[in-house]
């Protein structure tokens, strides 16, 4: 059964793992600590409620819809050591208690 965010059940288990987190839990995907990654999963609702990021223009939205859209959103577990947009790269130093 594949996982689905909007059943009680992912949610859950979801909540737990963030939970379990601590400051020197160690990375299990790629190269960022545990406050950047933290950091970088919530990009994506700062693009959207909190308008910090730059909006792309025409010709990348386009470009975003055609070729990037369908893998984001798909069943398809992402690939490791894939490419990231550059507004989700987070290099910075980031306190996870904060």
């Amino acid at each position: 059964m594949k996982n689905n965010i909007f059943s009680e059940d992912t949610v859950q288990a979801i909540i737990s793992r963030i939970n379990h987190l601590t400051p020197d839990t160690q990375a299990e995907w790629g190269k960022m600590n545990v406050g950047q990654m933290l950091a970088h999963c919530n990009v994506t609702y700062e693009m959207v409620y909190d308008n910090i990021h730059p909006k792309p223009n025409g010709f990348v939205k386009f470009m975003l819809k055609a070729f990037v859209k369908g893998k984001v959103v798909s069943d398809k577990p992402y690939a490791k050591n894939g490419r990231t947009a550059p507004q989700f790269v987070v290099t910075s130093s980031k306190d996870f208690e904060v």
